[in-house]
């Protein structure tokens, strides 16, 4: 995705645009297990793990079931942080590893009137969102409402806003209160976790990658989309939710470790009796541009280059572009 515009030919001016809005705050992206569960050491190794996702939030976690096996696309009822709820069978896991983390016990698989109360629910969902956002709208709070959750077995409803600062809605509370006659929960999240929830078309026309790839969500800097050689425009390297691309990190590590394997801009090389400068590089394509002081440009692929003695060299016999 690497954009051929050359970094460091920009001028002053056109880094005045200040990206700070756009870069995350860690502090933002500090994810409180979702689950309640247990340290997978503790974890007996004949009992199969699985990943789950909850549907109304779109985040993923692992789950142990003693029973007989399910298959994805499965519903079935685990403990949450939030109360006890339905979640859809991702898959199993085949390995293990220290970094597993928690993991939830799968309760039971869902039964029919579970699936029904689940359906019936979405549509107490909707009238629940357009009663709170009119609520909303009344008390002129500045928040926006993404979604509504109603849990499975408990009396509960959820309510999930973002908002560019701290917000009063101890009223608003009240009057949901009293319309619907049962706990009311307001949970404040981040801009990327509406993404993650409410799921869109990127730029790139696929679908979100907070939503379709991974919900784990991770900071992206800046910096990431430099080391990429991006044209350092606002519009073409944030998403929807403002931010910087996600996959600005997720290809981060990609740039990082094919740039240790070849020469970068300004690196100097002797070949065919001249001295010829690395001027452009493309990771993606693997093809780096060299030019010499008499002008001439040529192209090499990245596998015509080799370190020797320390030093850049370009392999006997290589062939350019």
């Amino acid at each position: 995705m690497a954009d051929t515009d050359n970094f460091d030919d920009l001028n002053d001016d056109e880094l005045e645009e200040d990206f700070s809005a756009l870069e995350d705050n860690p502090s933002e992206l500090e994810e409180t297990s979702v689950i309640i569960g247990e340290n997978f050491e503790s974890l007996s190794p004949d009992v199969p793990v699985y990943r789950l996702r909850l549907l109304y939030s779109n985040e993923t976690f692992l789950a142990a079931w003693t029973g007989e096996p399910v298959n994805p696309g499965q519903m079935v009822l685990v403990p949450t942080r939030y109360g006890r709820d339905l979640a859809q069978i991702i898959g199993t896991v085949p390995k293990r590893s220290p970094c597993m983390g928690e993991i939830a016990k799968i309760e039971r698989v869902a039964t029919q009137d579970d699936l029904e109360k689940a359906n019936a629910h979405k549509q107490d969902e909707a009238e629940a969102f357009a009663i709170a956002k009119t609520k909303i709208e009344a008390r002129k709070l500045d928040m926006k409402l993404v979604s509504v959750h109603y849990l499975l077995e408990e009396p509960k409803i959820f309510f999930f806003f973002t908002a560019e600062n701290r917000v009063d809605f101890r009223e608003l509370v009240k009057d949901l209160v009293s319309v619907f006659k049962i706990r009311i929960e307001l949970r404040q999240i981040g801009v990327r976790d509406e993404s993650r929830v409410v799921g869109g078309l990127g730029v790139c026309g696929r679908g979100y990658c907070c939503h379709s790839v991974s919900d784990k969500l991770k900071p992206v800097s800046i910096k990431m989309a430099k080391d990429q050689n991006l044209s350092l425009n606002s519009m073409k390297i944030s998403g929807p939710c403002g931010r910087l691309l996600c996959c600005l990190a997720y290809e981060h590590l990609f740039y990082g470790e094919q740039r240790r394997l070849i020469p970068q801009e300004g690196c100097k090389l002797f070949w065919d009796g001249s001295t010829w400068k690395v001027t452009e590089v493309n990771v993606v394509m693997g093809r780096l541009k060299l030019s010499a002081e008499d002008g001439r440009v040529i192209q090499f692929p990245a596998s015509a280059f080799e370190k020797a003695e320390g030093r850049w060299i370009i392999r006997p016999g290589a062939a350019t572009l």
